[in-house]
């Protein structure tokens, strides 16, 4: 319990330390306007450098991403067929297919895919 406790107490230091040093590397020492603003040209910049962002695309990005991991999960079943219990096997599939299908059409009904307002 000792040696647990002494091992997470280290791996918290070095955490730390690592966190610190990056913090305090990044840091921009010279915060001038001229320099933070964009650069056209020598000219003033005409329009805001910020252009407005889509959350419906950002929307669709998450679920995409987590459809990709979900995917990723899926892809090794195949192979843990030859060793598991079938019956088993099959209903843990089963379950998380069940899972994948009720929270995609949890998001159709919110209207999550749809692009158009």
């Amino acid at each position: 319990m000792l040696n647990l406790l002494i091992t997470a107490m280290i791996i918290f230091l070095i955490s730390f330390i690592v966190m610190m040093l990056s913090s305090l590397l990044s840091k921009k020492k010279n915060n001038d306007r001229e320099k933070l603003s964009p650069f056209e040209c020598g000219f003033s910049p005409f329009n805001s450098s910020r252009l407005p962002f889509s959350i419906r695309f950002f929307l669709i990005a998450i679920i995409f991403l987590i459809f990709d991991v979900e995917i990723a999960l899926i892809l090794p079943m195949i192979y843990t067929l030859k060793t598991s219990n079938l019956l088993i096997w099959t209903y843990t599939n089963f379950i998380f297919i069940m899972v994948l299908i009720i929270g995609l059409y949890h998001e159709w009904n919110q209207g999550s895919l749809n692009w158009t307002f």
